[in-house]
């Protein structure tokens, strides 16, 4: 590996960039990564790239890096075109460094390059959302959305991002690993090696057709939190990969599931798995879940990595950043750990939960959901969601009478039925949320696990019926288009014997999920 200071010219640009003289007289904060400087300065940040090579990164040369800072410009305007302004040299004239402006400069003049961005406030990424607490589950739903729209209006290629391009990052992950055995033991990376090399084989041809069926798309390559950031109300992705097109030409389950890990990796279950069931249900991806631990796995080692190298960066700056070299150490560590433990996720079951409209249905398999299965926990299927889905509308468009007759409430449920299978079939857990008032319908949900020979739970919600429409009566912006009139029709349904466990959903909803928790477990 090759490192920046060792860069002389370099290191004058970043004294040029660091000194407020060349901003106005603005301060100057300073941001460092692995592979970049970034200045802060009035309403504008300067990004470098370091001069440096990694076995995945070659910024070299200046010419690489200008190249870098084109493509990086072009590809994150997608995501976020207020945010990248242009791409701006630093030159030499005869009194020192200046920034070349707007017109052409000879190139002999050319000592470095920076992407120019507009600057936006540290706290409003969501990194430091998640540091305070303040991720929301609005946001978490908005940022879902963000990426899945994304998603469907990448480029699709087939060039890239099968079986193949996944081994080679799986072997470069591995190959970095092992060459830091004081920091990665050699008995774990080896354990990692065995399982992802068994995952591999087993996924091939599954990747192989989610290629050749149009789900490898050029991508972010680099999404987590730190790359995501609240601009002008809207969560906004930023700094995808540009130095290699072959780590961002991917499939896209393996894009998302750098969002899903570092949000699961940081103790955000809650908010990995709301943001894994909004983008499936924008996509439909159901089948790619089985990717999932092996995907997660990956980008775990690639954090894992990354954080070895900037350790080592910190080191070589000498005492002050030892402490920040230590804390980076123990990251690198506990990703190694996720990577493994990724590879070896809990069994599939499915949990359906029934009950009239107001018994909490919603809520309860929401809660239930992080809990069950592998990580970041189980996928909801929800037949009001279904319903607005079949008749293409928006979760809160109110529908017409008559896309709730018999004919449509059986196709609703042969859906719940195939989703579910479908889940269940990739590896994953799933918790349906429905009525499930007939016999038959339960007995149908039951035989998706039964026929699979997976795990099931049935939960029957009862509460009394003033609790249900009140319930019923205060929602705002839900799916469920059921009303205070519906939930006092519902009394009258004859729903036979049930022999699901049956929970007293009149309490807090809190102790409710509770005492479901305790019993499924």
């Amino acid at each position: 590996m090759q490192h920046a200071q060792s860069d002389p010219v370099q290191r004058e640009v970043a004294a040029f960039l660091g000194d407020p003289r060349s901003h106005g007289g603005a301060a100057v904060e300073r941001v460092d990564t692995h592979a970049a400087m970034v200045f802060l300065a009035g309403d504008r940040a300067y990004k470098l790239k370091r001069a440096v090579r990694y076995p995945y990164l070659d910024f070299s040369s200046v010419e690489r890096r200008h190249a870098a800072c084109v493509a990086e410009l072009a590809l994150n305007r997608r995501t976020a075109p207020t945010l990248y302004l242009g791409v701006e040299p630093v030159v030499r004239r005869e009194d020192g460094l200046a920034f070349g402006g707007g017109g052409t400069v000879p190139s002999d003049q050319v000592v470095d390059w920076v992407v120019v961005m507009r600057r936006f406030p540290a706290d409003a990424l969501l990194e430091r959302m998640a540091e305070r607490g303040a991720l929301t589950d609005d946001l978490m739903r908005d940022l879902a959305d963000a990426v899945a729209t994304f998603h469907q209006a990448a480029e699709r290629r087939t060039d890239g991002g099968g079986a193949e391009a996944m081994r080679a990052v799986v072997d470069g992950n591995l190959r970095e690993l092992r060459e830091t055995p004081a920091l990665f033991p050699p008995e774990h990376v080896e354990q990692l090696a065995s399982r992802s090399a068994s995952a591999l084989e087993r996924l091939a041809p599954l990747m192989e057709a989610r290629r050749a069926s149009g789900l490898v798309r050029h991508g972010h390559g680099d999404l987590h939190l730190r790359n995501i950031v609240l601009l002008d109300g809207q969560p906004t992705l930023f700094d995808g990969i540009e130095f290699d097109e072959s780590l961002a030409v991917i499939d896209i389950a393996y894009d998302l599931a750098f969002l899903v890990m570092d949000l699961e990796q940081r103790g955000l279950r809650n908010h990995a798995n709301a943001v894994l069931n909004r983008w499936l249900d924008a996509t439909g991806d159901l089948d790619g879940l089985a990717l999932l631990p092996l995907f997660l796995s990956m980008r775990a080692a690639v954090r894992a990595k990354v954080a070895a190298a900037a350790a080592k960066l910190s080191a070589d700056d000498g005492a002050a950043a030892k402490d920040s070299s230590a804390v980076l150490e123990r990251e690198a560590a506990g990703y190694l750990d996720f990577a493994i433990r990724a590879l070896d996720p809990a069994p599939p079951r499915l949990v359906a939960v029934g009950g009239l409209s107001g018994t909490g249905k919603t809520r309860l398999a929401l809660g239930l959901a992080p809990w069950l299965g592998p990580m970041p926990g189980a996928v909801v299927l929800r037949s009001d969601v279904l319903r607005k889905r079949l008749f293409g509308a928006a979760d809160t468009d109110r529908l017409p009478a008559e896309a709730y007759d018999a004919a449509v409430t059986r196709r609703v449920y042969a859906m719940l039925v195939d989703k579910a299978r479908r889940v269940l079939a990739a590896g994953h857990a799933a918790v349906v949320d429905a009525v499930h008032a007939r016999p038959e319908e339960r007995a149908a949900i039951a035989a998706a696990a039964r026929d699979s020979g997976l795990k099931f739970d049935g939960v029957w919600l009862d509460a009394p019926l003033d609790t249900r429409v009140a319930r019923v009566a205060s929602r705002r912006g839900d799916a469920s288009d059921a009303t205070a009139e519906v939930a006092k029709s519902q009394e009258s349904y004859d729903v036979g014997a049930i022999d699901w466990l049956r929970v007293d959903a009149g309490r807090d909803a809190a102790d409710a999920l509770a005492a479901v928790r305790e019993r499924l477990a």
